[in-house]
């Protein structure tokens, strides 16, 4: 066959295609029938739409096809720096420098943190977020800690929850300490009412808030002075279609308010950052920066804003709840991608937890992977250089309108029972955020949603981090990370004074039963209970006499099905009269005299708490 030259066309270039059968969705709903068939799926759920069998049901109550194409066609999202802004505000997106790396600073005392900004600023980043009171930096040693700061070119964004009038005067007397004129101040006081109230349960006071923020912008065009921070409700556990209508109603309650206090809805429109979370689940968090973006225009538009003046500024923080304390270096994974989807789906900032951020206060080698985290992506990886990389994929459009409409939905509840100051007054956003919680902590509880390094692929051997811990804050509206039932259980057989151990009856050779057995041991790694693996046993007999000689109380059998039809029960017989407290079997449940049964689906969270009551002394009853 004669090729042709590169870039030739033309009639003479040849058929690739020719002879191959041409692909429709027709076609491939039969070939994954077939495949599914043949894992066991009944035949009438193949019948029509076979696809749908391997569809995901996202915690919005709308479903993710496997398959994505042109059909339905999603809305059109226009072009980058047009309305309606969901392929982001600039027409050149991030080419010119990247998006603005922001770090976050903990520490109370001004010292380390003036060090660690000059670090910082001296690396890479390029904005700096302080968290000001309750046991963090307090706000008169804020200009300090500022020093060295040229506030002209790195802008300060405060997070000062109820001190953000002291905060808010601490930074402008900062910027006038450094002679920069009013008019070239471009920080930003994070002015956060909402947040303030929900975390401490009281009612939200905007009005008072938004005054002060008003009476201070004076003169100060460029100065930022509120913050709609949905991050509240992901990290407490919500959808991604509830943060973002919470963004969306928080950013509409702040609108009002600055309009009461005397700006103009436009120049106010400006003032107001919002800030979402993203995960590792990097489809979802591309998708969600697009559809706020739309979103918000779409509520400036009716309220009559100029197009040029509608562009949303999104700060786009790695998610606090997918943190674990356990195998935590894995978290330099989860930030990556979270900060990829960032980068991606056009953040306008963005901030990287360090790794060891849910152990205590984050140390220097932390704090550089997070900062490196975003230059390698952006200078290495160049995924800066594409403007709207995940434009015209199928799958992120559709998502991405699917996302608009679940937040959309959760935005009008919200404005129906009163706007965001009053679904937190009355506990109806907590409640509703709770519910998704609940069955979030199912899936991870029955590890449909798998958590490297805790509940999959535990290391018992790892020494925890040891960090200094942050101040203790009690917060009604909390943290909840994915992490916490099988860490807590961890923590309690990792403080026991001989490590919970449970006998694995590895019935038959060796082929037999190393699959289930390395399922088993994985599974209780989870919950801290290592086991103890006696190698091929041949029948119930040899069974009893190796659980008798290991001295343990728990056991657990695990061969192929083959075997199990032959000895499983003999051997659950055998074991009891051998002294086992706990026989449970590594399989699907099925007619048998077992305690409990360890498969893939199986509540993990609930099986190994009562283990570890069982095997960890004086903690009987003291469930994760």
């Amino acid at each position: 066959m004669d090729v042709p030259e590169s870039g030739a066309a033309g009639s003479g270039a040849p058929d690739l295609t020719e002879g191959f059968p041409v692909p429709t969705p027709d076609r491939w709903r039969r070939l994954v029938a077939a495949v599914l068939r043949k894992s066991g799926v009944a035949e009438e759920r193949l019948a029509d739409h076979p696809e749908a069998v391997l569809a995901t049901r996202t915690y919005d109550g709308f479903d993710i096809a496997p398959l994505a194409t042109s059909e339905p066609p999603a809305a059109d999202p226009g072009y980058p720096g047009m309305a309606p802004f969901t392929r982001g505000h600039r027409p050149g997106g991030a080419v010119a420098g990247g998006w603005d790396i922001r770090a976050r600073y903990s520490d109370a005392d001004p010292g380390t943190l003036r060090r660690r900004v000059h670090t910082d600023l001296m690396n890479g980043v390029s904005s700096l977020w302080i968290a000001v009171g309750d046991g963090r930096l307090p706000a008169d040693r804020l200009g300090t800690a500022l020093t060295d700061v040229h506030l002209d070119l790195a802008p300060v964004v405060l997070e000062p929850g109820a001190a953000f009038a002291e905060a808010a005067d601490a930074l402008l007397s900062a910027h006038a300490d450094a002679e920069v004129p009013d008019g070239r101040i471009i920080s930003h006081l994070g002015i956060d009412p909402l947040t303030t109230a929900a975390r401490a349960g009281s009612r939200p006071d905007v009005m008072d808030a938004v005054r002060f923020a008003v009476d201070r912008a004076r003169d100060r065009p460029g100065l930022g002075l509120t913050v709609a921070d949905a991050t509240l409700v992901h990290n407490a556990g919500g959808s991604d279609g509830q943060e973002l209508g919470y963004a969306i109603a928080a950013g509409a309650a702040l609108l009002r308010a600055l309009v009461a206090a005397g700006l103009d809805i436009a120049d106010a429109a400006g003032r107001i950052e919002f800030r979402l979370a993203v995960s590792t689940d990097q489809f979802a968090g591309i998708a969600k920066l697009r559809a706020a973006r739309a979103m918000w225009n779409r509520v400036l538009e009716v309220s009559g804003v100029p197009a040029d003046r509608r562009p949303m500024k999104v700060h786009a923080v790695t998610s606090e709840a997918m943190l674990t304390r356990r195998d935590p270096h894995v978290n330099m994974l989860r930030t990556t991608v979270a900060c990829f989807a960032a980068g991606v789906g056009g953040a306008d900032s963005v901030t990287v937890l360090p790794y060891d951020a849910a152990v205590g206060l984050s140390d220097d080698f932390a704090r550089r992977i997070a900062r490196n985290t975003q230059a390698l992506l952006i200078e290495e990886s160049h995924l800066a250089r594409v403007i709207d990389p995940a434009g015209g994929s199928f799958h992120v459009e559709a998502l991405t309108r699917d996302l608009y409409l679940a937040g959309w939905a959760f935005l009008q509840e919200i404005e129906a029972s009163g706007g965001a100051a009053e679904v937190i007054e009355d506990g109806w956003l907590r409640e509703r955020v709770d519910d998704v919680w609940e069955r979030r902590r199912r899936d991870l509880a029955h590890r449909r949603a798998p958590l490297t390094g805790v509940s999959e692929f535990p290391n018992l051997a790892e020494r925890p981090l040891a960090r200094e811990p942050l101040p203790e804050r009690d917060s009604w509206f909390p943290v909840r990370r994915y992490a916490g039932d099988f860490e807590e259980l961890r923590d309690r057989s990792d403080a026991a004074a001989d490590r919970p151990t449970a006998f694995l009856a590895t019935l038959g050779p060796v082929a037999a039963h190393t699959a289930r057995a390395t399922f088993a041991a994985n599974l209780l790694a989870a919950g801290g209970v290592d086991a103890h693996r006696p190698g091929p046993l041949e029948d119930a007999e040899a069974v009893a006499r190796a659980f008798t000689a290991s001295g343990l109380r728990v056991a657990v059998l695990c061969s192929s099905e083959k075997v199990y039809a032959e000895h499983v029960e003999a051997a659950v017989e055998a074991l009891r009269n051998a002294g086992a407290e706990r026989v449970l079997l590594a399989g699907a449940p099925r007619a048998l005299d077992a305690d409990a049964f360890l498969h893939q689906g199986c509540d993990a969270v609930a099986l190994l708490t009562e283990l570890v009551d069982l095997l960890v002394p004086n903690t009987q009853g003291a469930s994760a």
